[in-house]
């Protein structure tokens, strides 16, 4: 395909910056309250930070806001103990005039395993009836067929859609797969715009170079927008590349949120953006109040705060994403293999290859470092297979890019549980039976029923219904000295850990000023 070819980075910068008149507008994606905390805070973000930001978010000028995937559910139920429902209600009551935007993953939505097409229906359904006006939709196989049913009912519904094309390198993952994964995502489900989703943080100037002008070409005048993480600190320069090329819409977070396992920071994007001459329509000042309230919550909650990384080969051996990283040396230390940790890197790169190489974000990064870890452990390859590398390997989760190796395969098939058919079975639907169990529940609740197993809805319920968990509400300490106060029916009662001494006085003090 050819191009036409804009001047580059180097060398408007060395002509003093600022080209000659104003260029085109670029939009910008913020990422702060969904991707940034989940890769650099574990997810762990919780409603009452959301709330606190919400009216500077709502004046900053963002083109959208995301605000949720999956994950923010299931952290929200799971470990946070609080309605992530509510969560989105209160974003939008609290920032009206933002865009918010909802991605969704595959057919898998918060699970490993495929869910049932009501659900699958309920879900973008509901995400439109709490308020969500962009919806998009990802698939780590880059199946469309996977996701294009809910980007089609979204539309139906009157929300603005965007499909992923998910990057990865391999020999498989050419420019010309990508182009025709966007060709796919436009005709089987007229989206608005294409996501180019770098989730491991891949993406090199060079490669950006071909993709970028590839993908506009059969776009169609649709949006697109680069999506990729700092892991090998490229990240910055392939956003400005892409934005030369054609790229429209870039993602970024506001720092402290941004760097390392993160997105690039808006503020320097913003910045070098504007000195190539591009428009940028973002209130700084509000970015910038948005980045002290997040330096504060940092270090009232004792999280860390992005850190530019250097650059690691390795990384594009292994593909993994920073979160799994520092599971691995655990799941060694504790076999007693922590000796082994650049082992299982390699191993993790060798079983990919040997899978048909899946793109290693969610679920496929967990399946296949979870099938590195077991080689690893057990010290005899595939002896040891999980359900979902069979699964995967029988076409559960949608049409592989390419064959297994054949010894492998076999090794899979043999060595996986028996009782896991070879062909996949069809999902009955789902919601007929929770209606019947939880006839008093709405749908909001049912759906996450469908995706959370045993009693953790049930449990996120008592704790909303009780105020709230001390522990993740109020912080570490003020949460230790409410749980305190709570043990202590009167008199006095102390608490020593370390150097730390808390002493509680209840009853009645005429003392205190």
């Amino acid at each position: 395909m050819s191009t036409s070819t804009p001047p580059s980075i180097a060398s408007v910068m060395s002509l003093g910056g600022r080209p000659a008149g104003s260029r085109r507008e670029i939009k910008i994606i913020d990422t702060t309250l969904r991707d940034a905390h989940q890769s650099l805070w574990a997810t762990r973000m919780r409603t009452e930070h959301i709330i606190s930001m919400a009216k500077d978010f709502d004046e900053a000028g963002f083109a959208q806001v995301d605000l949720v995937a999956p994950i923010q559910f299931d952290v929200a139920v799971r470990y946070l103990k609080e309605d992530p429902w509510e969560r989105v209600r209160l974003a939008h009551q609290h920032a009206p005039n933002t865009t918010f935007r909802a991605l969704i993953r595959s057919k898998n939505i918060a699970a490993f395993d495929f869910l049932a097409d009501d659900v699958i229906a309920a879900w973008v359904e509901r995400l439109y009836a709490n308020g969500f006006r962009v919806i998009g939709s990802f698939d780590g196989l880059n199946d469309v067929d996977n996701i294009a049913p809910g980007l089609i009912r979204a539309k139906e519904l009157g929300a603005s859609t965007f499909g992923a094309v998910s990057f990865s390198e391999s020999p498989v993952h050419t420019d010309e797969l990508f182009v025709k994964k966007a060709i796919e995502l436009i005709e089987k489900a007229d989206v608005d715009a294409i996501m180019l989703k770098d989730a491991a943080g891949l993406l090199t100037p060079d490669r950006i170079r071909t993709l970028v002008p590839a993908l506009k070409s059969v776009m169609g005048g649709r949006s697109l927008e680069v999506h990729t993480h700092s892991l090998t600190g490229l990240a910055p320069l392939v956003c400005l590349e892409a934005v030369e090329l054609g790229a429209d819409a870039l993602h970024t977070s506001i720092a402290p949120l941004s760097a390392g396992n993160g997105q690039p920071s808006t503020q320097g994007i913003v910045r070098d953006l504007r000195a190539l001459g591009y428009v940028v329509n973002v209130d700084d000042e509000r970015i910038d109040a948005i980045s002290s309230k997040i330096v504060d919550i940092a270090a009232a909650e004792d999280k860390p705060v992005g850190v530019p990384i250097e650059y690691n080969g390795l990384h594009y051996m292994h593909q993994t994403p920073g979160g799994m990283l520092s599971n691995f040396r655990s799941q060694l230390e504790t076999a007693g293999l922590a000796d082994r940790y650049d082992e299982l890197l390699l191993e993790v790169a060798r079983v990919r290859g040997e899978l048909a190489y899946p793109i290693m974000i969610t679920p496929f990064a967990q399946f296949v470092g979870t099938q590195a870890v077991m080689n690893v452990i057990s010290g005899e390859r595939y002896s040891v297979v999980p359900n979902e590398i069979k699964k995967y390997a029988l076409g559960y989760y949608g049409t592989l890019l390419a064959p297994i190796d054949p010894e492998v395969l076999e090794k899979v098939i043999a060595n996986g549980a028996s009782d896991i058919p070879l062909e996949p079975p069809a999902i009955e639907p789902m919601l007929p039976a929770l209606r019947d169990r939880h006839p008093d529940e709405s749908i909001d609740l049912l759906l996450l029923r469908a995706m959370f197993a045993g009693s953790q809805v049930d449990e996120m319920k008592r704790v909303v219904a009780s105020g709230g968990n001390p522990e993740e509400v109020y912080g570490p300490i003020l949460g230790l000295v409410k749980a305190l106060y709570d043990s202590t029916e009167s008199g006095t009662q102390s608490l020593t850990a370390g150097k730390l001494n808390i002493r509680l006085e209840k009853g009645n003090c005429e003392d205190v000023a």
